[in-house]
Parts: structure tokens; sequence; C-alpha cells
């Protein structure tokens, strides 16, 4: 079977360099699956799970926004922030997600709920990447 490499870029550096059978990934409009040959396009990335599909397994990596750039060959995620599952830290999305909970609690202007809301859903994210 054809296999598409796949390419994880952060602001702070590469997260990931890996060839996969299939990528599925959150876009803004929903989810998109991604197979070797793929027609080139590029799409808004929405706060989910960027899965990496080789045979029956399957890597899990969160992804909170970005650009997916898509070629026949290669698939480059440009997100703003990547963690693959297991170098997640639970006990830090934990407190990151209580952390927001109590932000969104306290009374606040609009800019700073939508931040505490983002945050939120990023921490959220983080904790079910975990566990998959």
């Amino acid at each position: 079977m054809m296999k598409i490499k796949v390419n994880i870029v952060t602001p702070d550096g590469p997260v990931s360099e890996t060839e996969a059978d299939m990528v599925i990934a959150v876009t803004e409009t929903g989810e998109l699956g991604i197979l070797p040959g793929h027609i080139a396009m590029v799409a808004p990335l929405d706060i989910g799970a960027l899965r990496l599909k080789n045979g029956n397994s399957t890597e899990h990596v969160a992804v909170n926004g970005g650009f997916l750039e898509v070629r026949p060959d290669v698939v480059t995620v440009l997100a703003q922030s990547a963690e693959l599952a297991s170098h997640i830290d639970l006990a830090r999305a934990e407190l990151a997600q209580r952390k927001a909970e109590v932000e969104l609690q306290q009374k606040k202007n609009k800019v700073e709920q939508q931040m505490a809301e983002l945050s939120l859903r990023r921490a959220i994210n983080r904790i079910k990447v975990s566990g998959m």
C-alpha cells in the first residue's frame, strides 16, 4: 500500500516526521481524510485530534489550530501547537482545564471570555488525545 509523508511543525520546531496510510484532520469545516495521491489543497485546522493511520494502528496528535497543506505525496501540518498523545502531561492538561473553567466563571470582558474558552477547548483536546 502507498504511504503519504506527514510533517507536523509548530513555531517551536518540528513535532513529527513520519509516514501514514491515511491522515484524518479536524478542519474548521469538519473532518478531512487524506490518502496518498490526494489533490493539492490548503485547509484551516480547528482544535482537535490529528489521526495518522498505519495498518491497524493509529497515532494521535493534539493539534490546536493552524493550517494543513496537502500535496499528492506529503501532508504538512503547520500548527500553533501540537503534541503527540504519548508526550502529553495529563496532570498539566487537567490543571489547565480547571484554570480555564475558573476563568470562565469570573465576570470578564468578551475578549477575556473568548480566550478562556479557547484555553478550555485546548485543555480538553489534550486530555481526550492523551486517552486515545
